[in-house]
């Protein structure tokens, strides 16, 4: 069996290959790909590309865990607020979406004021 723990390079800093991460955080490690491919949770590479979990990664998979027992979060919504973070020009999009301001919100409104009118003839 290999050693699943792995140096980074530092004498006091131990990381943790994929598997035995999955092992002690509860999450399988296809999940722990794909929360690094939305994002969530991003381990250090080794150099020959192995992923390395280290005390932080393990933390944030603890907190993800967290918050969707005691919030309800899912991974997509998780992943989708932290895009808005990433990208700037989505964030202010869905900012104007939400506060009304598009022109489909203006269409909206003009139909809702025709049918008062209708039914109020």
């Amino acid at each position: 069996m290999s050693n699943p723990y792995h140096y980074c390079g530092k004498v006091s800093a131990m990381e943790l290959a994929i598997g035995e991460a999955a092992a002690r955080s509860g999450w399988s490690a296809r999940m722990l790909r794909y929360l690094e491919s939305a994002g969530l949770v991003v381990p250090a590479r080794s150099g020959g590309g192995y992923r390395l979990y280290g005390l932080r990664e393990l933390n944030q998979l603890r907190s993800l865990r967290d918050l969707r027992d005691h919030y309800g979060v899912e991974l997509d919504e998780l992943a989708f607020a932290a895009r808005l973070r990433r990208e700037p020009t989505l964030r202010a999009a869905v900012e104007t979406w939400l506060a009304g301001s598009t022109p489909a919100a203006d269409w909206v409104d003009w139909e809702q004021r025709k049918h008062e009118r209708l039914l109020a003839a």
